[in-house]
């Protein structure tokens, strides 16, 4: 492990999204959240993709879909760990399938993308010259990444074999050691979440879980942190996107689900203390908006 990097093997390092005009995307969310928008693939490249900053730091990513996929717009969730081809073996022998075997993306690093045994799909990040998102957990960049299944004693199952999760308070995917890592760089990082009274163990979350119903695919979705989730609602909506679950308050947050012009859905959070105490129907808005 470098010694600039933020993340340990299990803990989501990197999100983009898949479009079928990565341009048009790239219009709407710099209009959106301010994101840098650069290009950083040649024209003649057989795909396209655009690195997403803030202040000059890695954020997401926008990019195109590859040559005879079914046009469909997604945000896709990278998990960090030190060999994509063993995490690969991993996802077999617990049930999962790989959709796109593991391969060297340039200098950047190494990726692979998989499906769990209910066909929610992520991607893995073997990081090299690319450590992952350099900003996250503040206005308009990643704050959560959260698992949307039918089956969670499956789930847990099977993310556990892969990156040793395991689910605490229900609702929460913990890596033990997370917590060590964190408060190493960051000293002070347990007592600051104990003094806003943040469950025990909220160190070791490394992203969340929740059911769905309905005729719901099982996904992995993103969760971006926002300054004002009616201001961004408001926004998307004039920039073409769809408000799917208007802003609403939840436990610690004021939330809302948006999807892009082209349909990829996102969620938009803001960090309200004053909210930790509310009940769980902000939850269930969520559940039956993404």
């Amino acid at each position: 492990m470098e010694q600039h990097d933020r993340y340990i093997a299990g803990v989501p390092c990197w999100i983009d999204t898949t479009q079928p005009d990565p341009e048009a995307a790239a219009n709407f969310y710099g209009d959106l959240f301010g994101w840098e928008v650069e290009r950083i693939t040649p024209p003649d490249a057989p795909i396209t993709y655009y690195m997403a900053r803030l202040r000059g730091g890695d954020v997401a990513a926008i990019g195109s879909q590859p040559e005879g996929v079914r046009p469909a717009a997604v945000w896709n969730t990278y998990v960090w760990v030190e060999d994509a081809d063993e995490t690969a073996a991993k996802v077999g022998a617990a049930g999962g399938s790989v959709l796109v075997e593991p391969g060297d993306v340039g200098d950047f690093g190494r990726m692979a993308m998989f499906a769990d045994p209910e066909g929610a799909a992520f991607c893995v990040w073997q990081g090299k010259e690319h450590r992952g998102a350099t900003v996250v957990n503040e206005h308009a960049s990643l704050n959560f990444n959260d698992l949307k299944t039918r089956d969670l004693d499956g789930a847990r199952s099977f993310y556990g074999a892969v990156f040793g999760w395991e689910v605490i308070h229900g609702a929460m995917w913990a890596l033990a050691g997370y917590g060590d890592f964190l408060e190493q760089r960051r000293p002070g990082t347990r007592e600051g979440m104990a003094q806003m009274g943040a469950p025990e163990r909220f160190e070791d979350v490394v992203a969340s879980v929740s059911p769905i119903e309905g005729d719901q695919e099982p996904h992995w979705g993103v969760i971006f942190g926002v300054d004002d989730a009616d201001a961004i609602a408001s926004r998307a909506a004039a920039l073409g996107g769809k408000v799917v679950v208007p802003p609403f308050d939840a436990p610690w947050v004021r939330m809302t689900v948006i999807a892009d012009p082209q349909g990829a859905t996102f969620t938009a959070s803001k960090f309200v203390p004053e909210n930790k105490d509310l009940g769980r129907a902000g939850a269930d808005a969520i559940s039956s908006g993404r």
